[in-house]
């Protein structure tokens, strides 16, 4: 069974909008305008069982919207939705059972009562037997680190502390499908890494499904085998991450460091012919080579003319490929 099953999934808001001027405010109290607004625009997302997945796209781009959707909040203006074989809207009830969330800027704990107080709560929220809390929670406690604080209040946690209480919290009940949505974001290094390599032990052990929404790319680089982009409340990429580098990438990047210096057009001349962009000035250069031109075809060009002192060879990272369709939009990659 599929994890996830959305076709030409879509949501609008009614908007009001305000005219200019006082004239323009007697007017809307007596006639509002409205507007439509798509935030989502007919979708199709299927995940299977297992599949850890990232969500992306820049604000405003669907992504809390889709979430929403999925976990039951918001309704659908249209198309068709089953999550772990619900309608997540309509069978509120038995489908919140299946999934866990963990919003980073929101919590599912109560503040002012110690942390272990939380999880009895939860255990009776989710009706959980006896036997199965205990060795559940001795096996999240264990994995997360988090034995130290379990009597102390929420108030008093660090976030690093939080957020690994609030990972326990949305998998107490064994859920088939998480939801993470920030799960990292303010925490250091170290955390995040420890936080990361706990999903991944969730994923193999129990074969939780996880949907990641995150800005910080390197969570879906050290998480997900697939990447889902959105922008303006479409599905403009649903792949793995090599296919994204190769299709969208700029190539790798030469960076040179010269013993004398060489002006841009004298390189462009030596380079003439090659599918490359040349920065810098002076004595240090940068090449930013397209997928087909390698590193000896650029050299055997200027070594007979420059002496090169340093090279560094960088290959383009996610986060620069994602800014850069970001930046230029998708018609510059299809």
């Amino acid at each position: 069974m599929r994890s996830i099953e959305a076709k030409g999934l879509t949501k609008d808001f009614k908007v009001y909008q305000s005219r200019s001027g006082l004239k323009g405010a007697f007017r809307d109290l007596l006639n509002r305008k409205y507007r439509m607004i798509r935030a989502v625009d007919h979708i199709n997302l299927s995940i299977e069982q297992g599949e850890i997945v990232g969500y992306i796209g820049e604000n405003g781009a669907g992504k809390s919207t889709t979430i929403k959707m999925l976990t039951g909040i918001l309704e659908p203006t249209s198309g068709t939705l089953q999550v772990n074989g619900y309608d997540p809207h309509r069978e509120r009830e038995q489908f919140v059972r299946t999934i866990g969330v963990v919003f980073g800027q929101r919590s599912q704990l109560w503040w002012d009562i110690a942390v272990r107080e939380s999880f009895r709560l939860l255990k009776k929220l989710y009706r959980i037997p006896d036997d199965s809390y205990r060795q559940h929670l001795d096996r999240l406690v264990e994995v997360l680190e988090i034995g130290s604080f379990l009597d102390q209040p929420v108030r008093k946690l660090s976030l690093g502390q939080r957020m690994r209480c609030e990972l326990a919290a949305a998998l107490l009940h064994r859920p088939r499908l998480l939801f993470l949505d920030e799960p990292t974001i303010g925490l250091d290094v170290l955390v995040k890494e420890n936080i990361r390599h706990f999903l991944k032990q969730v994923n193999k052990e129990y074969g939780t499904t996880i949907l990641l929404t995150t800005h910080d790319l390197s969570d879906i680089e050290a998480l997900c085998s697939r990447v889902v982009m959105l922008d303006q409340g479409k599905i403009i990429y649903d792949g793995d991450l090599e296919r994204l580098r190769s299709q969208w990438g700029d190539g790798r990047r030469l960076i040179l460091e010269l013993k004398d210096e060489i002006s841009l057009s004298a390189l462009n001349e030596r380079s003439h012919g090659l599918a490359l962009r040349w920065e810098g000035e002076g004595t240090r250069f940068v090449a930013h080579m397209e997928n087909g031109t390698g590193v000896s075809d650029v050299l055997s060009r200027l070594v007979p003319a420059v002496t090169v002192r340093e090279m560094k060879i960088e290959e383009a990272t996610t986060e620069d490929i994602v800014r850069r369709i970001y930046r230029e939009g998708i018609t510059h990659h299809a």
